[in-house]
């Protein structure tokens, strides 16, 4: 908040021009703005009464004595009559101030209708340059509008005399051919209740799904047996049936036994006689005969080149083959029933997909055919409201208020005026204050990370009592008083100060603009390295303000002399004279230099600390640290600017001045001090007696 308080403070010329700029053009505002008038009417419509209500299916209802129930109102159909353009030509062309009007609808944005809600009431607004212009043209207004309405109505009653049964007829044939398209669509696609098909349809899928998906899973464990099978046989199945197959033929059974027993026979007769023996070689050919009728018939029942002939005599090996068929067979079923599932369930989706079309479809038609007996009906029943005159279109209208004018003007809103350059005056002051501060912001601690200066001391911004005192009492009370938290903050300083290997003893406190508390650095620094028990001369450099003279001594000019003052035990203070012209020739001269070593051979000072003016402000500070190399350079949050700050920091740059650290003056501290009391503004008087002494 503070911060703020800061930043407003930099800127209030700025801020008060521009507060000042929309005050003026406010106070123009409301001067220049026209006044105007309002004159106020309320015009109601009775309820009518009669017998005649028809339905008109899904575009409402008609009753004699109210109009379509929810589709129209009657009221806005008089409020386009009251601002239609034909009226509103007759109103103009009455109206006094009819010249000052370019267009019509200039002239329309001075009547307003607002319909009452949940009534049937109308209020009539008219605006005007005074109140007698206003209410007269509220009355011509409405006095136009009746005459409208009576025309309207006497049109009406001639259209509905003239109104054809040949309209009628034609209307009921468009229903019919409605009807007619709506039931063949009914019929082709056979769509009765859409939802309930629709659900019956998902179900049989789901069930279809169901089975489709159990075939699935019983061909493949069929399918998973027949390798298992076929791998433990050697087999495929159709090898597995061609060697049943073959097992099971007579021939060929009848066949193999005869090879048996010719080899039995063979092997018992070689064992007996040679090879050359006519019937060893008659029975070796008998057995060749029956390996080739055997082999044609291996050759005749199948193609593979695989077949497993001794099926006949394993009945275990024969168990399995029957197992391997019957799976394989039970396989091939399972997988033609899935897919014949597969295909029904894409009917049935490829159906569920036409029902929403077909359902559209169908709604269209029902709607064509709502729609065509819905203007059968109505025209029914303006043929017998026609017959009866029981329903008027145009109802009578009755002023209920008649036109009164507002004796104050409406017109200009002060109030919303002053609201509106109220936000005007803070979003552009908080529009302004950005953009000073953009231009040249407040120094932040983030901005001194590229200098490396040391900080050799924080002094808290100090109160006594609650207050502030006036700057001369507070240094006052530096010079004066001890013990004191803010004293605790300078010795503090002194102390880091003491510590730093110096070439001389000449310290230049100075900062880059006015009220960054330099003179308070000096002063409090100077009392500090005191009463650590050196012995300090602190000299008044600022020629133009000379606050250490003016504040710490109540001589005047005449009296200022080149001795120094004794202000308190070991601290001296060396004065000056103001002088607004020559003081940067007077420092390039050296003479001021040479003014502080006459100081010092008079006396021997172990500090000479020196308040400076600001280095922004003047140049006889950086010519001043051309000669001092020892420059404590003070900064202030919420009061050091960055722009200045680095500007001060390349002008001493330039004059090859050294920073011997910086002190961060008026830092917030809510802590109290450690000591007994707080401190009391010291009477001038004090210092008076000590300097003279």
């Amino acid at each position: 908040m503070k911060r703020i308080a800061s930043i407003i403070t930099r800127h209030w010329k700025p801020l008060l021009a521009f507060n000042l700029l929309v005050i003026s053009f406010t106070i123009v505002k409301i001067k220049s703005s026209s006044k105007i008038w309002e004159a106020n009417a309320q015009l109601i419509m009775p309820e009518r009464t009669g017998n005649l209500n028809a339905n008109l299916g899904t575009l409402g209802s008609l009753n004699s004595g109210d109009t379509f129930s929810s589709q129209v109102n009657p009221l806005i159909a008089q409020e386009s009559i009251l601002t239609s353009d034909v009226l509103m030509q007759q109103v103009l062309a009455s109206d006094p101030e009819k010249e000052e009007f370019p267009s019509l609808r200039s002239y329309k944005n001075l009547f307003q209708v607002e319909i009452a809600d949940k009534s049937t009431t109308i209020d009539l607004t008219v605006s005007a340059s005074s109140p007698e212009l206003a209410q007269e043209r509220a009355e011509k207004w409405i006095e136009i509008y009746q005459q409208r309405l009576n025309q309207l109505r006497k049109e009406d009653s001639e259209a509905r005399i003239n109104f054809s049964q040949k309209e009628l007829e034609q209307t009921k044939q468009e229903l019919e051919d409605a009807q007619r398209k709506l039931a063949q669509f009914e019929q082709a696609s056979g769509l009765v209740d859409s939802d309930e098909q629709t659900s019956g349809i998902i179900q049989l899928i789901h069930q279809l799904s169901a089975a489709k998906y159990e075939a699935q899973v019983n061909a493949e464990a069929n399918w998973k047996k027949v390798q298992a099978l076929s791998a433990r046989l050697g087999l495929t199945p159709s090898q597995a049936i061609s060697s049943v197959s073959l097992s099971e033929n007579q021939n060929y059974q009848s066949i193999k036994q005869k090879l048996i027993e010719v080899d039995i026979e063979l092997g018992q007769l070689t064992t007996i006689r040679t090879d050359a023996d006519p019937q060893v070689q008659e029975l070796r050919l008998q057995r060749d005969q029956l390996r080739n009728q055997l082999k044609q018939y291996v050759q005749q029942g199948v193609a593979e080149a695989k077949i497993d002939t001794t099926v006949a005599n394993n009945a275990g090996r024969t168990n399995l083959i029957q197992e391997l068929i019957l799976a394989e067979t039970e396989a091939q079923a399972q997988t033609k029933e899935a897919e014949k599932l597969g295909n029904e369930l894409e009917k049935l989706q490829g159906t569920l997909t036409t029902i929403p079309v077909n359902k559209n479809i169908l709604q269209n038609l029902q709607k064509e055919k709502d729609v065509a007996e819905g203007v059968y009906q109505g025209l029914i029943a303006k043929l017998q409201q026609a017959k009866i005159d029981a329903f008027n279109t145009f109802a009578h209208v009755q002023v209920l208020e008649p036109p009164l004018a507002d004796p104050k003007p409406v017109e200009p809103k002060i109030m919303l005026i002053q609201l509106n350059a109220f936000f005007a005056a803070v979003v552009g002051s908080m529009a302004l204050v950005k953009l000073l501060e953009k231009r040249n912001p407040l120094l932040s601690a983030k901005d001194l990370e590229f200098y490396d200066f040391p900080v050799l001391g924080c002094i808290n911004n100090f109160q006594y009592f609650g207050r502030s005192l006036k700057t001369s009492d507070f240094w006052l009370n530096l010079v004066s008083q001890p013990n004191t938290q803010i004293e605790l903050d300078f010795q503090r300083l002194a102390s880091a100060v003491s510590l730093q290997p110096l070439k001389n003893r000449r310290l230049l406190v100075t900062s880059a603009i006015r009220g960054e508390g330099k003179t308070t650095v000096t002063i409090g620094l100077a009392k500090a390295l005191a009463d650590l028990g050196y012995r300090v001369l602190m000299v008044d450099g600022d020629f133009y303000r000379a606050e250490l003279t003016n504040s710490l001594t109540p001589i005047t000019e005449e009296e200022v002399t080149e001795k120094p003052i004794q202000l308190a035990s070991n601290l001296y203070l060396q004065t000056t004279w103001q002088k607004q012209v020559g003081n940067a020739a007077l420092v390039k001269q050296g003479k001021f230099d040479q003014h502080l070593g006459m100081a010092e051979l008079n006396e021997e000072y172990d500090y000479i600390v020196i308040d400076t003016p600001p280095v922004s402000l003047t140049s006889e500070t950086a010519l001043m640290a051309t000669t001092i190399s020892n420059l404590l350079y003070v900064v202030r949050p919420n009061i050091s600017e960055r722009n200045s700050v680095f500007s001060s920091f390349e002008q001493l740059h330039q004059h090859n001045a050294k920073i011997l650290g910086l002190v961060i003056n008026g830092v917030e501290n809510s802590s109290r001090p450690y000591s007994k009391g707080y401190l009391e503004p010291v009477k001038t008087e004090v210092l008076s007696q000590k300097s003279h002494n």
